[in-house]
């Protein structure tokens, strides 16, 4: 249950004054992003959208000593209204004077009867907005504000500047705010207060007063106490919740298994290479969880080709010899088959009995494959989240394996530990993670991190090449294919938030390549049916076709050694991250590969500053990092997942180091009081549910 002094939180954004049916929905598009469809936003959403710069209207100047472009309060005279003429183009324009000079105000589409009413011949208006000189002379377009000097109350000596969306103005979203902080109950204090009076952070409303209603630029600063205060409270919420997931899924005891090492020597010798250093650590770990007798929850985080398929194998393998069965789970059909062609051979001759289950098995099939799985037939099980559905029984899971972790979050590590099964749990993510992250997403679990590529592995030759020259690429492409039988992928962008978009993109590209290249191109995209997408990857995998025009849908996992060649077409248009993981794609097989970034110019600083490290780097860590510092932490894990804890108030760049800080806190918490039943806990429920982490809060048994 919410606490009940939360309420007025948590009334709709249409509870608030002024705030109608028509206005609602924005609001809500805005405050509450990713809302399900028909959720109205709450009065908290508005409190936690929280404005990026503050205006200082506070400097007052003359007309001849505004400096150009400064935003400035000028204390002016109206001297004379100039209309726009009958079928004009040209403002407005309100000539108005001060001591030391004359400026224009100018309005465009404005209506006659507003501006003399606004601004009234010979009266006196304090008039806020930028300047700016035009042909010799200063004018102000479209000032921001305009009140008569007995009302300079009403002008914002300091005011925020919020996000903004089509059919909401900024005055309209700080009346809203207003609103909201006038419902603001009076909270319990949830922060110990040595962590206050060392930081010196005043109380939660405080900050969140002050943060929208600034009182200087430095209230909104990056090293805002204010703004800490707030980022520190979100990161405790869920540094707690994680804390809590974490004993959920421990609180069934685990089962301390003992494998017998059969399984994993049969494997080892059917291996054709020898595993790296990093790889027999992962390994080792995760045995050694095996063996005790709690829950395992351990995350293998490894840079793209470092091997955490053969890490996932040799767990199964353990888990198997132990007399349970296991499950490997990828984000997609397409993967989930990949990865069950890449095993069966070592599943063979290993002895282990694999089966493949997707959504879009034929109903005999999926019938046969269940019944097996439930008889205890099949040891190891390789599908899409499908695996978890109702109705699918196991005789004895004993491991969990998650594929592409940062699809699979808390809400899901909820509904597994839900199960009451007494199954471990082991999650994999090609993306490498920095450390500030590491802990904000993945606070619940045990970490290995596979550093090293398979020997053998050459670096990969990338250059960036102006979208002007997509000719000569074509053209060495096909030199390449003609010399020595090479593979490309050739990856289109997603153009904006539109499936359709990406899909026309690539559909386009594909149409030119055939008149270059013509059946050797191939296609794959999100919205193919499952078997399609495996008849254009088996073609391209065999060599019957050369080139795998594709959207990001190939970002995660596809392996194909043969392939050589990446280009990636508006590169700028992706992040770090992303870029790295499709240049992953290749590189695979002992051959030389390259890969090429196609960019339409003129870069920004970012997108330039992205492709020079891409150029000097392989290294997925220091490739992350750089993504995290570049820009921010909100999208570097891939698309935004449910289940993924968003941040609203945190900017992991900024508060990075207030993350462990918050991990060190939970931790001591929990460990004195993990039903948060105390004078702390209670106020500490109170945090879980303001920032949303109810799943969190329901853990407690005694709540």
């Amino acid at each position: 249950m919410r606490p009940a002094l939360l309420n007025p939180l948590f009334l709709p954004v249409s509870a608030l004054a002024g705030v109608g049916p028509k206005l609602a929905p924005k609001l809500t598009r805005l405050v509450r992003p990713g809302a399900e469809p028909g959720r109205e936003g709450v009065v908290a959403d508005l409190l936690f959208h929280l404005p990026t710069q503050v205006i200082d209207r506070s400097r007052e100047a003359s007309v001849a000593g505004a400096p150009e472009g400064a935003i400035v309060t000028l204390r002016l005279t109206v001297d004379r209204h100039r209309p726009t003429p009958a079928g004009g183009r040209a403002p407005y324009r309100v000539m108005a004077f001060d001591d030391t000079g004359e400026i224009a105000l100018c309005f465009f589409h404005a209506e006659k009867g507003w501006l003399e009413k606004l601004l009234p011949v010979g009266a006196e208006r304090l008039v806020s907005g930028r300047v700016e000189w035009f042909n010799g002379a200063p004018q102000m377009v479209h000032p921001d504000h305009v009140v008569p000097p007995e009302e300079a109350v009403k002008l914002p000596r300091m005011e925020p500047v919020y996000p903004l969306t089509e059919g909401v103005s900024g005055k309209v979203l700080r009346k809203a705010v207003d609103s909201a902080l006038e419902r603001l109950p009076a909270l319990p204090e949830w922060q110990d207060q040595s962590v206050l009076d060392a930081r010196r952070w005043g109380p939660f409303a405080e900050a969140i007063g002050r943060v929208h209603r600034p009182e200087s630029p430095a209230d909104l600063a990056d090293d805002s106490p204010f703004l800490a205060r707030l980022a520190y409270d979100e990161l405790l919420a869920n540094q707690l919740a994680l804390g809590l997931v974490r004993a959920s899924l421990r609180v069934v005891a685990g089962r301390a298994r003992a494998p017998d090492g059969s399984i994993r020597a049969r494997l080892r010798a059917a291996l054709p290479f020898a595993l790296t250093g990093s790889q027999e650590r992962a390994i080792a770990e995760v045995e050694a969880d095996l063996v005790k007798p709690l829950r395992m929850v351990r995350l293998v985080q490894g840079d793209v080709g470092s091997g955490k398929t053969m890490v996932a194998l040799f767990a199964a393998a353990a888990a198997i010899e132990a007399g349970g069965q296991a499950a490997i789970m990828a984000p997609t059909e397409l993967l989930a088959r990949q990865h069950a062609r890449s095993i069966a051979p070592l599943a063979e001759a290993a002895g282990l009995r694999l089966a493949v289950l997707t959504g879009s098995d034929r109903q005999k099939v999926r019938r046969e494959t269940l019944a097996a799985l439930a008889a205890g037939e099949v040891d190891l099980v390789v599908g899409t989240h499908a695996v978890f559905q109702a109705g699918v029984e196991f005789r004895d899971l004993a491991l969990a394996v998650v594929d592409e972790q940062h699809r699979f979050g808390v809400h899901q590590r909820l509904a597994l530990s839900a199960k009451g099964s007494r199954t471990d749990l082991l999650v994999m993510t090609a993306t490498p993670i920095p450390r500030t992250l590491q802990l904000s997403y993945f606070g619940d679990m045990d970490v290995s991190r596979l550093t090293e590529k398979p020997a053998g592995r050459k670096p990969i030759v990338t250059v960036a090449v102006p979208a002007e020259r997509i000719g000569e690429v074509v053209e060495r492409i096909g030199r390449r294919i003609a010399e020595e039988g090479a593979r490309a992928y050739w990856v289109c962008p997603l153009v904006e938030e539109s499936e359709a978009v990406d899909l026309a993109a690539a559909e386009e590209r594909f149409e030119d390549l055939r008149k270059y290249f013509g059946d050797r191109v191939a296609l794959v995209h999100g919205r193919m049916k499952a078997a399609d997408k495996d008849a254009a990857m088996t073609r391209f995998s065999s060599g019957a076709a050369s080139i795998l025009v594709a959207t990001t849908v190939i970002e995660v996992g596809v392996d194909v050694p043969a392939a050589t060649i990446m280009v990636i077409e508006h590169a700028e248009r992706f992040g770090l991250a992303q870029l790295h993981q499709l240049r992953g794609r290749v590189g695979r097989g002992d051959a030389a590969s390259s890969c090429v970034l196609l960019y339409k110019g003129p870069l920004g600083e970012t997108a330039k500053a992205r492709l020079a490290i891409l150029r000097e780097s392989e290294d997925g860590f220091r490739i992350a990092e750089e993504d995290l510092r570049l820009r921010g932490g909100g999208e570097l894990l891939g698309t935004r997942q449910s289940g993924m804890p968003g941040f609203r108030l945190v900017r992991p760049e900024i508060h990075g180091a207030l993350t462990e800080m918050a991990r060190d806190d939970a931790a001591l918490i929990l460990a004195r009081d993990p039903e948060l039943t105390g004078p702390r806990g209670e106020a500490l429920r109170v945090l879980l549910h303001l920032f949303g982490r109810d799943e969190a809060a329901r853990l407690i048994r005694a709540g």
